[in-house]
């Protein structure tokens, strides 16, 4: 075992101790709305029911990291992405507007035996073709609201030096076990088991930028930091 790496696991999941109480718990989306209280722009944190830590520590185990508004000129909110993932309304959503419900519904065809054909396909669909995909959608807000996340306020421009994708890719590289020894891996019944993203698959996380990369140790200490300065939603 790479012991630096189990350090700094410890660490992060540590700072994120701290952020929990911070804002008063994880939330989820099925109990969400953009008047809940969210900050203008921020890195966001998924768990998921059934994944627990095995090495770095008892509790529930980080399976998505993200963030918003990475490219120059972006407005978009903390609140406009998380609502992409939540869906609509109706119990559906746009697969086509989120990776994570896209690769999320790709494990839910695989595993529960959909003949959804056009899922994933362009960046666009019909109504015809959107009303075919009407039922994996719904299955796909009811996985992702119900998985308990954290928030971390950072509000700072969009652009390549952005201190949220810093945030975000270095956290999912420090969590990702794609072809490296394993820590904290995913469960056995792990619902990403069944998407046929191999870096999925390999990470664990429902993430696949990044997951093959190095990690800054660096970015531990702006990670205390943020938590540290981090007030509690109102």
């Amino acid at each position: 075992m790479d012991q630096r790496t189990l350090a700094d696991l410890i660490r992060f999941y540590s700072a994120l101790d701290q952020l929990e109480a911070k804002v008063g718990g994880a939330r989820m989306l099925s109990e969400c709305s953009s008047g809940t209280g969210w900050p203008r722009k921020g890195v966001y944190f998924f768990r998921e029911a059934g994944e627990h830590r095995t090495e770095s520590g008892e509790g529930p185990r980080f399976v998505r990291v993200g963030t918003h508004a990475l490219k120059v000129g972006s407005r978009a909110q903390l609140w406009t992405r998380l609502s992409q993932h939540k869906g609509f309304t109706d119990g559906g959503g746009n697969e086509r507007g989120s990776i994570f419900r896209q690769i999320v519904g790709r494990a839910l065809i695989v595993r529960r035996g959909y003949d959804c054909p056009t899922w994933g396909v362009g960046s666009t669909a019909s109504a015809e073709v959107r009303t075919q995909e009407h039922l994996v959608e719904c299955q796909v807000s009811q996985v992702i609201r119900g998985m308990p996340f954290l928030w971390l306020a950072i509000d700072d421009e969009a652009g390549p030096n952005s201190l949220r994708g810093y945030i975000e890719r270095n956290s999912i590289s420090l969590l990702s076990n794609y072809r490296r020894p394993p820590f904290d891996p995913p469960s056995q019944d792990w619902l990403g088991r069944y998407c046929k993203r191999e870096r999925v698959q390999g990470a664990g996380l429902w993430n696949s930028n990044h997951v093959d990369e190095q990690y800054d140790p660096a970015f531990l200490d702006m990670l205390e930091r943020l938590v540290s300065a981090m007030r509690r939603p109102l």
